[in-house]
């Protein structure tokens, strides 16, 4: 395997094992933002390392005991400059032991909350209310995905730099607030709750649509996210947010082996083979959407997310997108407008109202959004107005939107699409 093979191999293991490996390292350190520098100091070993060595045949356990060393070490440095060696020895001889494969049982039992999960553990603790809630998410998605700031800017829609300050700063914040490792219980669990669930969607919607590279998506992102959200399901059985959280991302997820086209281009959901989606994974996401409507009978209306789970479940139930209930769809969106007032719901709206009512109205309500600054580079809204011109013959101007759009994407996969379109808009 070449240099380079190795230093892809490398970020493709970082991207699935980052968020075991910091969640491990928090369980010894006790401090989120100490154990993913401990992490990536890890990361940098292999870095340096593995590209002469070769990659270990278990690469994820040989960053998980690097990792472990090195929150050993930082334990024990820390005890000698504080004079208390002799009454660190119980608390290493604990973390040893939390450290050995074959006591992690023995040790889950020992710990104070209820879910026997590091990864649960740590969403909660970068959400915790001292936080803003900018910087929860922003934390959150830095730790549990391996997401890179470039990325985690791009879901916000913000400038890098901000998001990397908001990170710097929540790690100081946490650590000197002296937020223990754990998974909080009542009305404290139920504060912090909108913000995890916020970021176990960002983490999925990283997996749906990989935000930069040559990947069109990254499954294993989405797993882990679902698996976050039904542990939490498991956990909060009677919440009609977490249970619509979880209905909209299996019912998202059933579509992504029909995503991508047998030679890896995108396949959007139109053109989508509807016989590859999954259907177990459509029968336990509307399961839980049921459950969640049952719930909101009683509060008086659905969540935002029950809401998308509502949208979702429409694509879902329809054989053909002929069949979809259009209608329907542009009214849960207006419902969703009036809980999150966000210009992508708007857009996302605008799609529903062109298939129900024609490219005409919809075009209209595109081009209010023009001046939205959220969306100034946001590619899809012009990847939307391409579709919507070239719906009503309008070539030239269709191919130009597409071509900006894939100007503005950073996912190679999503640029080819673009510029497919704007040829066909161009009669190519």
């Amino acid at each position: 395997m070449s240099e380079a093979d190795t230093r892809r191999a490398i970020e493709a293991i970082w991207h699935l094992e980052a968020a075991r490996v910091i969640g491990r390292a928090a369980r010894l350190v006790r401090d989120v933002g100490l154990a993913e520098d401990l992490a990536q100091d890890a990361l940098v070993a292999a870095l340096e390392t593995w590209p002469s060595a070769g990659v270990p045949a278990n690469p994820a356990a040989w960053l998980m005991t690097a990792t472990r060393h090195r929150a050993l070490d930082h334990l024990r440095h820390a005890a000698l400059a504080a004079g208390k060696a002799g009454e660190i020895g119980a608390e290493l001889d604990f973390q040893h032991a939390a450290a050995a494969d074959d006591q992690l049982e023995a040790i889950d039992a020992r710990l104070d909350d209820d879910i026997g999960d590091d990864l649960l553990r740590l969403i909660f603790t970068a959400c915790h209310p001292v936080l803003p809630p900018e910087a929860r998410s922003a934390l959150t998605l830095r730790v549990m995905g391996g997401l890179t700031t470039d990325e985690i800017a791009r879901a916000y829609l913000k400038p890098e730099a901000t998001i990397a300050q908001r990170i710097v700063r929540a790690k100081r914040t946490l650590a000197a607030a002296r937020v223990p490792f754990e998974v909080p219980r009542g009305a404290e669990r139920q504060a912090q709750l909108a913000s995890v669930l916020e970021v176990i969607y960002l983490i999925f919607n990283e997996g749906y649509v990989a935000t930069a590279g040559t990947d069109w998506m990254r499954p294993a992102l989405c797993s882990e996210a679902l698996r976050l959200g039904r542990v939490l399901a498991g956990l909060m059985p009677d919440d009609g947010e977490v249970l619509g959280l979880v209905a909209l991302m299996e019912i998202q997820a059933s579509r992504l082996a029909a995503r991508v086209a047998p030679d890896g281009q995108p396949v959007l959901l139109a053109d989508q083979d509807r016989r590859r989606w999954d259907r177990l994974l459509i029968r336990r996401g509307l399961d839980a959407l049921a459950r969640a409507e049952a719930l909101a009978s009683h509060a008086g209306h659905l969540g935002p997310y029950a809401l998308q789970a509502a949208i979702a479940a429409c694509h879902a139930r329809a054989p053909r997108v002929e069949d979809t209930d259009w209608a329907r769809i542009v009214g849960l969106y207006d419902a969703l407008a009036q809980i999150v007032p966000s210009p992508v719901v708007r857009l996302n709206r605008a799609v529903a109202v062109a298939r129900a009512y024609g490219p005409e109205a919809a075009l209209e309500l595109v081009d209010e959004l023009a001046s939205e600054p959220a969306l100034a580079r946001y590619h899809l809204r012009h990847a939307v107005r391409g579709d919507l011109l070239a719906q009503l013959g309008r070539g030239a101007e269709a191919a130009v939107a597409f071509e900006e759009a894939a100007r503005l994407t950073h996912n190679a996969g999503e640029r080819a699409v673009m510029l497919r379109r704007a040829a066909e808009a161009l009669g190519g």
